[in-house]
């Protein structure tokens, strides 16, 4: 299990939230699959369930793809966008470009990236399918730890 803070559960939520807009389309498989993440991460089901709703005509969220705090994290993210992007049974232009960038961004190889694509697509995720984000835990700093 890998430990991440609430900042970077939100960044990856939201991240995936982009990546499922940019089609312009939100595909129910992929809604389910944002539902699942976003229950993982300890998110409140409303809160899901409206950004999920909203994020098609949301301008107020920035559409850069996240930095994480590390490559391990980062290749977490992209696996699991691959996995979510495969959801509605293809990966469409928009949605790969956006996850390039984000493997650009976090220092991700292209060569990694191409082939963790390939392996995406030769899979074709279902609702089921083991997300990577199923191996991390949203560390929360308690009251001693606020400063």
């Amino acid at each position: 299990m890998m430990k991440i803070s609430v900042l970077e559960g939100s960044e990856y939520f939201r991240g995936l939230l982009l990546l499922i807009a940019r089609d312009r389309a939100v595909a129910e498989p992929e809604a389910a699959l944002m539902m699942r993440i976003g229950r993982t991460l300890g998110l409140e089901k409303e809160f899901c369930e409206g950004a999920v709703r909203e994020i098609l005509e949301n301008s107020h969220v920035s559409s850069d793809p996240p930095v994480f705090s590390s490559p391990v994290l980062a290749r977490m993210f992209i696996r699991d966008g691959l996995t979510i992007a495969a959801a509605d049974r293809a990966v469409h232009e928009a949605e790969e470009e956006w996850l390039r960038l984000a493997a650009q961004r976090n220092g991700v190889g292209a060569d990694w990236y191409e082939a963790e694509r390939d392996a995406a697509l030769a899979a074709m995720p279902r609702q089921g399918s083991r997300l990577e984000l199923d191996d991390l835990v949203v560390e929360y700093l308690g009251a001693a730890g606020r400063g």
